[in-house]
């Protein structure tokens, strides 16, 4: 898209929709997605987030312990394709059916699937062959595709091409609108062509928190954004960045932190139209020093949530020639989400629902017309003045924010370059004084985590799981251009035009 004359825009857009083809474990056409543009007037936040069902309510899920994870029940409004044309019809150059053509090109004429992509392909098969249209799309051969087989989805095609001669129309309020709700009318399901037609994604602007010598920018809740924000104001306030990044001083308090932020997130976070706090007020940076006085610097904590005054997914970064950078994140949620496949289309729907609570009164209780507490997010840096740093995101469920935090304290704080950062081992809390960190860790600092009590599980493999993928984009301050990483635990690299 960039040799076509596009621009940063231009070129996410285009990458993300390839994405929902070449790597359906982590998106698909019924994703959601949120982006953060950087463009010569600032930084715009885009929330394409969907709502549930307008049907839904507590009674619906009563009896349950949590909301379902799979099937037709898990589903809330898709908006991945409501955000390719808010960020095409605002930003981009090129006309929006120029940008589905590599996509349309891949689904017709189909593509070698990568290993990794296979090792997950054959796991969502285990969990999710049995749901409603997934083997017809996606076990062709009743068998999930190898690595290096080739792979094609002409409904999927098909439907990229409706999207495109549309600019999302069809999906929302055309034929394929009508599709979808009419195979959730066929499983007893609450969606409906209403609950389509009155999807709108949002600009929503970002929220931030100053860290170290740059600003940490994340989309508004209902993104869990806030959590990194809140981790990186405690560190801030507690003076982090004495001790080298991978000093166990350093590493104890960036997981008490992260414990902190993630038991404020898990009481608080929802549609921000529901909640009973506000960002600002999670983000005050007295109640932050407050926070940062709970954490003992000798010893591990298992922290409940605050009391602030009144007052789990692909991710992709673009920047071109001009300035502008994009981040951009887009999932199903737990690979291929809820294993739904609307026949005939490609058409693959998260599993977005499973984020509501199920708990009366709270903040992120099921309801109709409600966006559940979301963990996909961008994140994006820049310098003190506004000038933009970086696009960033880490892939990977809850270890999202976890996996913003790590970046962030590498490159912003400690002057890493983006690759170094992305091949670092990293850590993970797990609930209560658990943590999980990969074998690449120093010995000394596994066992100096454990004297100060935390629960530590060295976790073998590559990681892709439970520690989340990078991808960094970083403008190159001394020379022009940019800085790429890319995470080695996925299938992904830098390219640059």
């Amino acid at each position: 898209m960039l040799h076509a004359g596009g621009n940063a825009v231009d070129a996410a857009v285009a990458a993300a929709m390839v994405l929902t083809v070449v790597e359906p474990t982590g998106c698909g056409i019924g994703s959601d997605a949120f982006a953060i543009v950087s463009a010569p007037d600032g930084l715009h936040g885009l929330n394409a987030s969907g709502r549930s069902p307008a049907g839904w309510s507590p009674d619906r899920f009563k009896g349950m312990d949590a909301m379902p994870q799979k099937g037709w029940e898990s589903v809330t409004v898709p908006g991945a394709v409501s955000a390719w044309v808010a960020l095409s019809r605002r930003f981009g150059k090129l006309p929006f059916a120029k940008l589905a053509e590599p996509a349309i090109h891949y689904a017709r004429n189909g593509f070698p699937v990568s290993p990794i992509i296979a090792r997950l392909w054959e796991l969502g098969r285990i969990r999710l062959g049995d749901q409603p249209g997934f083997a017809d799309c996606f076990l062709p051969e009743g068998r999930a595709p190898v690595a290096g087989e080739l792979f094609r989805s002409p409904g999927h095609a098909a439907t990229l091409e409706a999207i495109a001669d549309t600019e999302g129309e069809a999906f929302y309020r055309g034929e394929l609108a009508r599709r979808i709700a009419a195979h959730a009318r066929e499983h007893g399901a609450a969606l409906t062509e209403d609950d389509l037609a009155a999807h709108q994604a949002d600009w929503c602007g970002t929220i931030s928190q100053r860290f170290h010598d740059s600003v940490v920018h994340e989309i508004p809740p209902n993104g869990q954004g806030i959590a990194a924000l809140i981790a990186l104001g405690i560190l801030d306030a507690l003076g982090v960045g004495e001790q080298g990044v991978d000093n166990i001083d350093t590493v104890h308090l960036s997981i008490e932190a992260m414990k902190l932020a993630l038991a404020d997130v898990y009481q608080y976070n929802a549609d921000i139209d529901h909640m009973q706090v506000t960002p600002a007020q999670l983000l005050d940076p007295a109640y932050l020093a407050e926070r940062a006085r709970l954490i003992d610097p000798r010893q591990a904590k298992d922290p409940g949530h605050g009391q602030p005054r009144p007052g789990g997914t692909v991710y992709l970064a673009a920047g071109d020639a001009s300035g502008m950078m994009v981040s951009f994140i887009q999932s199903n949620y737990m690979g291929f989400g809820s294993g739904v496949v609307v026949p005939g289309t490609g058409i693959s729907l998260q599993n977005r629902g499973h984020g509501f609570s199920l708990m009366p009164g709270h903040a992120n209780e099921v309801r109709g017309g409600k966006r559940p507490s979301h963990t996909i997010i961008p994140a994006f840096a820049t310098a003190l003045d506004g000038s933009p740093v970086m696009a960033f995101g880490v892939m990977g469920g809850p270890m999202q924010s976890q996996g913003h935090v790590q970046m962030a304290l590498r490159v912003l704080r400690y002057g890493q370059n983006p690759q170094a950062a992305a091949d670092a081992p990293r850590w993970r809390v797990t609930g209560g004084k658990g943590v999980s960190l990969e074998p690449g860790f120093d010995a000394a600092v596994v066992e100096a985590l454990r004297a100060r009590g935390h629960e530590v599980t060295v976790e073998p493999g590559d990681g892709v799981f439970a520690f989340g993928g990078a991808q960094l984009v970083k403008r190159n301050a001394l020379g022009g251009g940019y800085i790429g990483g890319s995470d080695p635990r996925k299938d992904g690299q830098v390219a640059a035009s």
